[in-house]
């Protein structure tokens, strides 16, 4: 249910501009860059919200949260079936930012870490599996929808798919009382978080934020340029258009792989490994070019598929299920703020280098693989400290 549902939030809120961005832009007089800085300000307060729809989360269980998400969901696209003017486009998207910040990712994973704590792993990734077709679904859908009802009936049509399909599958998730209650989970001794020192949560608290942030950074870039890239290592039009379409195929396939062959892996190890998938992508396009960009497309979705999974997983291995929710959403913070500035920036670096802008985004990953790599010295050094206070003691 979950995964049907945000397949829905994701298709409707943010892979709806890449369809609609110019037709709405036409309509009302405005210039698609606009139209794409309403979107920005949608992430910005998706930012800002995620943290209260964590702590909400915590408390109440995800159940309520989803459910209020759909309905503003259909009052922001709604609200922007009916813009008249820029203004009236900024307001509604900053208005379905609140349901993005609400009813996305972060938002999904903390339910069912709320339903069943250390064992929501396997969930997860079946989120991620569902929700991974969101832009294979959504964007011909928006097409369609535009050539025959144009961009208002559009919105108006995926208004109604909240009301009639998300909201009746998240009024049928358990209710919080329901839940496996977090501190006699069966697997509760397995959090991790409850025995590490606060300094070394701090410390790994800021270096899963760098590595989310990055990853969001090098996903948006890639979603907004990729083809812009291609086309500049030399491919034609057409094979930039089809080679950038394998990215959303190679992106569940690496779900898959998580949910397969790393299903018993640290969740630390699968990470690192996704993170050098970009650069080593971006390797083979520096190095053969052109016939190594199906490649670099592959590699690049195999990563980013199972990092999603990562943003998940990971906030719950180190610190546990206990306050899930609202770590998870400050955690998302600095995502959220450098993916709504991450076309433009990325955009400035591919006018002025071209296809060297991807020596830029491997540096990232590559930094972001450092990262995990001290944050799993870090979790090892807590966990020898722990062994000796406990032998200590006894």
């Amino acid at each position: 249910m979950l995964g049907v549902a945000q397949t829905l939030a994701w298709a409707s809120s943010y892979y709806l501009p890449a369809v609609l961005a110019g037709a709405i832009g036409k309509d009302i007089g405005i210039s698609t860059s606009t139209v794409f800085g309403a979107f920005s300000v949608a992430l910005l307060v998706a930012a800002g919200i995620g943290p209260v729809a964590g702590r909400r989360i915590d408390r109440l269980g995800g159940r309520p949260v989803l459910i209020a998400s759909n309905l503003v969901f259909a009052a922001g696209l709604t609200a922007l079936s009916l813009s008249t003017h820029a203004s009236h486009v900024f307001a509604a998207w900053a208005l379905m930012g609140l349901a993005m910040g609400s009813g996305l990712y972060e938002a999904a994973f903390a339910t069912v870490v709320r339903l069943h704590g250390q064992d929501a792993r396997r969930a997860i990734t079946g989120i991620t599996l569902f929700a991974g077709f969101a832009s294979t679904v959504g964007w011909p859908l928006s097409a369609y929808l535009e050539s025959t009802v144009g961009w208002r009936g559009a919105c108006l049509a995926w208004a109604a798919m909240h009301l009639l399909i998300g909201l009746p599958l998240n009024m049928l998730l358990p209710r919080a009382s329901h839940a496996v209650p977090v501190q006699k989970s069966a697997t509760a001794a397995q959090d991790v978080g409850a025995g590490l020192s606060s300094a070394h949560q701090r410390r790994a608290a800021v270096l899963m934020a760098y590595v989310f942030a990055v990853t969001w950074f090098i996903s948006t870039a890639m979603a907004a340029h990729l083809p812009e890239l291609l086309l500049a290592s030399g491919a034609t039009l057409a094979a930039a258009v089809g080679i950038a379409a394998l990215v959303g195929p190679a992106q569940v396939a690496g779900r898959l792989i998580e949910f397969t062959l790393l299903k018993c892996a640290h969740p630390l190890l699968s990470a690192r490994l996704a993170t050098l998938a970009h650069p080593l992508g971006a390797l083979c396009l520096g190095l053969f070019g052109t016939p190594a960009a199906a490649v670099f497309a592959a590699l690049h979705g195999l990563g980013n598929g199972i990092l999603t999974i990562a943003i998940g997983t990971l906030p719950l291995l180190i610190f546990g299920t206990k306050g899930y929710g609202q770590r998870q959403g400050l955690l998302m913070v600095p995502a959220r703020i450098v993916q709504a500035g991450a076309p433009f920036l990325f955009g400035v670096a591919v006018e002025r280098w071209g296809n060297g802008a991807l020596w830029f985004s491997t540096i990232l990953g590559i930094s972001a693989c450092l990262a995990l790599v001290v944050m799993t010295v870090n979790m090892r050094e807590a966990s020898n400290s722990s062994r000796e206070t406990s032998k200590l003691n006894h």
